[in-house]
């Protein structure tokens, strides 16, 4: 059976492209999911690939992921430093979780640096632009598999 990952993207990735992309980069959300569906397919893997600007909504795609996802990649946004609740989600999946960030948080505001979804992700990928999604995803299908171990 093929791997299947979730790509959950956080508040306002909806408007990469044209937000700063001096920071986030040229590329469209729809272009990042393109780079992903090609590079889960090339592995043999579905993607499932979404965004919302609201917690709940992440929420409970988080809880349905665990009946229906092998694995959860995750660019949690702004909630990546204030959401208890989508930690304790990502917890409550008992999924292995990739979070990931276009750009490096440690090289921002210090109120950047705390994440709380770094707290219980298997991994961390950050500063690589659209390319660290390709990066993530191919972790994901790896620790879907269990050909690499969390942690």
């Amino acid at each position: 059976m093929a791997p299947r990952v979730l790509v959950l993207n956080g508040p306002n990735l909806n408007m990469l492209g044209t937000r700063q992309p001096e920071i986030y980069g040229p590329e469209t959300l729809a272009e990042i999911e393109t780079l992903c569906r090609d590079r889960g397919g090339s592995l043999g893997a579905e993607i499932d690939f979404r965004q919302s600007n609201h917690e709940g909504e992440l929420i409970d795609w988080i809880h349905r992921a665990r009946d229906t996802q092998d694995a959860i990649v995750i660019n949690p946004a702004g909630l990546t430093h204030t959401s208890l609740s989508l930690m304790d989600a990502l917890i409550a999946s008992e999924l292995p979780v990739i979070e990931l960030h276009l750009s490096n948080p440690h090289r921002r505001e210090a109120f950047r640096h705390d994440s709380y979804v770094s707290k219980i992700a298997a991994g961390v990928i950050c500063g690589f632009g659209s390319h660290g999604y390709e990066l993530a995803v191919e972790a994901a299908i790896r620790l879907a598999s269990g050909r690499t171990k969390a942690g």
